[in-house]
């Protein structure tokens, strides 16, 4: 699988374009890796992560096109990982020629969410309406955690993510010819459900990605700080849920804690994990 960054920032981007903390100006300076954009990851060149606000200037930054995407995982429906206008502009109305069915799976609380946004805000029908697969060329799919389920080359897990109660935010496992990922933003403390899952569904990744809000003197909350981060990688190494040549990397950063890209991999590579930045393509 090749797993490329399209974004690694949390929800108002690195740096904060109002804002004139030390963080921020200091990513200013230095440009390159320490500028992220709001967080989403593509798989090979199908599948999708997050429909979010940057894809759009992901897709051109980077040189990396989504027009073969044909699937997408969205993790929950807060603003900063998903924008319905996106379903819009991949339209046949809005000129958009030779775009495949777009399959888009979300839990329940997600989908009904958006679609609610979505008639409300932008196109006055809902999204779960079987108007919106014609004019959309769409394909809703309702998934729930724990379940699993494929599509293409993919077996897919969801799992739900400790962050905003009752939205249904999932974290994701991927499959495919033999390789697996486990993406897991956004989220505070993984459940122990989840642990007990890994295990029960005999988990070994290649690839492990986590949300790093809060930086190295913050402690977490609604979501993962980098001490929290090493913890996590620790009992994954501990409870052998990697496999030997497993990365870990760290995504979803957050500017109030977080110094610019050179200091924060710094700080990684001395607690055992990577970090993350816009454009960096992995192939496991």
């Amino acid at each position: 699988m090749i797993v490329t960054f399209l974004g690694t920032a949390a929800a108002n981007a690195f740096p904060e374009a109002f804002c004139k903390c030390k963080n921020c100006e200091q990513a200013r300076m230095l440009g390159g890796f320490s500028l992220r954009k709001r967080s989403a990851v593509l798989v090979n060149d199908d599948l999708l992560i997050d429909l979010n606000p940057d894809i759009m200037a992901a897709s051109q930054i980077h040189g990396c096109s989504l027009t073969n995407v044909c699937y997408c995982l969205q993790t929950h429906p807060h603003a900063d990982h998903l924008d319905l206008s996106h379903l819009l502009s991949r339209s046949p109305d809005y000129g958009t020629i030779g775009t495949p069915i777009l399959n888009f799976y979300a839990s329940a609380e997600t989908l009904q969410r958006a679609s609610e946004t979505f008639e409300r805000d932008l196109a006055g029908y809902s999204l779960l309406s079987p108007d919106a697969k014609a004019w959309l060329n769409l394909k809703i799919h309702e998934i729930e955690p724990l379940q699993p389920f494929s599509f293409g080359n993919y077996r897919v897990i969801a799992f739900p993510a400790n962050h905003a109660p009752k939205m249904g935010a999932m974290l994701y496992s991927v499959e495919s010819d033999g390789c697996s990922i486990f993406y897991a933003t956004d989220t505070a403390t993984l459940f122990e459900e989840t642990w007990q899952a890994f295990h029960q569904f005999q988990m070994k990744f290649d690839l492990v990605i986590l949300d790093h809000t809060y930086g190295p003197s913050q402690p977490g909350s609604d979501h993962l700080s980098a001490h929290q981060v090493i913890e996590h990688v620790k009992r994954m190494r501990n409870e052998e849920l990697l496999k030997p040549n497993a990365r870990a990397f760290a995504t979803h950063i957050a500017h109030e804690g977080n110094p610019a890209h050179p200091e924060l991999v710094e700080f990684a590579s001395q607690n055992g994990y990577e970090v993350a930045y816009d454009g960096l393509v992995l192939e496991i």
